[in-house]
């Protein structure tokens, strides 16, 4: 209704109006067909050329328009986009390369420009780029920030990306560029991001009411939390422009709803809908919500203890099912229980990269941290096994818990022997299930590649619970 209106608005004039995202400055996705759409008076013809193509339409009855490019190769050399009706638009400073879409609430959406005002991270070894806005020079590296009130106008301006530089860069998803800069460093090609996020939003905003309409899951319940109030604004206009992934950094506001299964399905119908509205399997990495102190805080809708973040912790980890995922964690990323937005976004950024690189990019790297796969019991002794663990420098692994047929947990020993971790305590004969970092605030050293293991209990509800189809 609104491309509808605008549409009307400005037929009068009989000029090429393109939407948003298509502007100068941009990065378009390569070695994938590449939709250039927009909006004119009704039976115009429209041609559009560009990278040695020129193809050509006619508008339909409403002045909806749409041309279909060539698969395009990776261009560092900034070319020039020319859309020919009525009048002429001339897009220019244009690379192919990668694109990403990344999405969520304010630790997605957290802007490069606070790095300059934090204090200095306690963590020495993960580094502390506070000068990188000054520093960031580098022309490869486009961005695209969603206007929630603009994105389903047309544009005349063409003026919506930018290079990932000066106040464009300080307005930015710092978790979004580190990761561009990461890929852009490995790869070599051009690539743009695309940032979508509100502050303090919940998950189901950004999922179609429909969507939660074919979940069996929902049937019969009240969706609330406004349901597709940002995906029909903030997503759903950027469907036809050609990506590579999602990454999403979002749950704290579900977190403090006490949410378990119910986001799992909840972040599995956003994963199939965005899929759907792009008509790829496209990958899908996403962010483990940051340790945090949900036990000190007051609700007066639900009850929040020590288990409300290590639960959600569990229902995000559900969504690794689903095929092309894969989740970073974050269990070490924190320096204050009490900080809902801590710093280390160069870091989130960079280990995003690392899953997109080794498992889309297919490099030979390693880009997880240990994910615990199965277990078995042998007399006192649990026996667990990962992937991604490769041999530990420590001999003594901390942060595991262990139980016997009571429930009643208890600090466990554990060590690295024939690529399993083995775990036990004199106090249980008979163990009957693990835990590892299974607190709001973890210390586990368990790490692989120079990445922490995921937190996980062996006796997972949701394993049986919940449905991937």
């Amino acid at each position: 209704m609104l491309l509808l209106f605008f549409f009307l608005s400005f037929s009068a004039n009989a000029k090429i109006l393109l939407p948003q995202i298509l502007s100068s400055d941009m990065v378009l996705q390569r070695d994938k067909p590449i939709n250039v759409w927009g909006f004119a008076s009704p039976d115009e013809k429209i041609e559009v050329t560009f990278a040695g193509q020129k193809k050509q339409t006619i508008t339909d009855k409403k002045g909806n328009w749409l041309v279909v490019l060539a698969s395009l190769k990776t261009s560092a050399k900034p070319q020039t986009m020319t859309i020919l009706g009525s009048n002429k638009i001339e897009l220019t400073n244009i690379l192919v390369g990668e694109v990403w879409v990344c999405s969520g609430q304010s630790n997605m959406e957290y802007q490069m420009r606070k790095l300059a005002k934090i204090p200095k991270p306690k963590n020495e070894k993960l580094g502390f780029p506070a000068d990188e806005v000054e520093k960031a020079k580098n022309t490869q590296i486009r961005i695209f920030l969603v206007n929630r009130k603009q994105l389903a106008k047309p544009d005349s301006i063409h003026k919506s990306w930018a290079v990932a530089q000066d106040s464009a860069l300080r307005a930015f998803s710092a978790v979004g560029y580190f990761f561009a800069k990461e890929v852009q460093e490995k790869l070599g090609i051009p690539v743009g991001m695309i940032s979508s996020s509100v502050s303090g939003s919940a998950i189901e905003p950004w999922v179609a009411p429909e969507a939660f309409a074919q979940e069996s899951f929902f049937k019969n319940q009240k969706v609330s939390n406004d349901p597709g109030k940002f995906y029909t604004t903030m997503i759903e206009p950027l469907s036809k422009f050609k990506i590579r992934g999602f990454l999403w950094y979002q749950g704290e506001t579900n977190c403090f709803l006490n949410e378990t299964i119910s986001y799992s399905y909840k972040l599995k119908t956003l994963v199939n809908l965005w899929r759907k509205a792009w008509g790829e399997q496209l990958p899908f990495y996403y962010v483990q919500i940051a340790p945090y102190d949900y036990s000190k805080q007051k609700s007066d809708k639900v009850v929040l203890t020590a288990d409300t973040e290590p639960n959600f912790w569990e229902a995000q980890q559900q969504i690794l099912r689903l095929p092309n995922t894969g989740m970073i964690a974050t269990s070490d990323l924190n320096d204050n229980g009490g900080d809902l937005h801590p710093t280390y976004k160069w870091e989130v950024g960079r280990r995003l990269a690392l899953l997109a690189l080794g498992k889309t990019y297919d490099q030979k790297i390693d880009f997880s941290g240990p994910i615990f796969k199965s277990v078995s019991f042998k007399k006192n002794e649990a026996i667990l096994d990962f992937d991604y663990l490769k041999p530990i420098n420590s001999t003594s692994i901390t942060g595991f818990t262990i139980a016997g047929k009571d429930g009643k947990f208890v600090n466990a020993d554990a060590f690295l022997k024939d690529g399993k971790i083995i775990v036990s305590s004199k106090e249980i004969a008979d163990p009957t299930a693990v835990r590892y970092n299974w607190t709001e605030s973890p210390t586990g050293n368990l790490y692989s590649n120079g990445l922490p293991a995921l937190p996980f209990r062996t006796d997972n509800p949701l394993t049986n619970q919940f449905k991937t189809n």
